[in-house]
């Protein structure tokens, strides 16, 4: 069985792509990276102040690249969640377990000293293999 081995470049929506130079996923043969994603939408935060909100816009925003990669939240095996306040742990934790709870990627979650705007809480990134 031959597997495509071409790198596809999924863009997202970010002016920021283009500057930096990234692309929202990249997608080699079955596997697929999603770069480190924010609640910004429209160049607008999504969720201030409110942990929970924003890691589900996140996540969101995960899964519609990884549609558009060929790939289903069901085919993470990896996320990273980056969080500025430790003390909003729990309440993005549960919102990863809704999404994830029955997929049980492996996971980790660390506090950073900031994130690119300070409006952001939460920033995650995931890697799937697909099936």
């Amino acid at each position: 069985m031959s597997h495509d081995m071409r790198r596809h470049n999924i863009a997202g929506t970010s002016p920021w792509e283009a500057v930096v130079g990234y692309s929202r996923a990249v997608r080699v043969g079955q596997v697929v990276h999603v770069a480190g994603t924010t609640a910004t939408m429209n160049g607008e935060v999504v969720g201030v102040n409110d942990p929970a909100r924003q890691t589900q816009v996140v996540l969101d925003i995960i899964a519609a690249a990884l549609a558009q990669a060929g790939a289903r939240l069901e085919d993470v095996v990896r996320t990273r969640i980056y969080i500025t306040d430790m003390t909003h742990w729990e309440d993005i934790g549960r919102a990863h377990g809704k999404v994830f709870g029955h997929i049980r990627p492996a996971a980790s979650m660390v506090q950073v000293a900031a994130l690119i705007d300070p409006r952001h809480l939460v920033e995650i990134e995931a890697e799937a293999i697909v099936s």
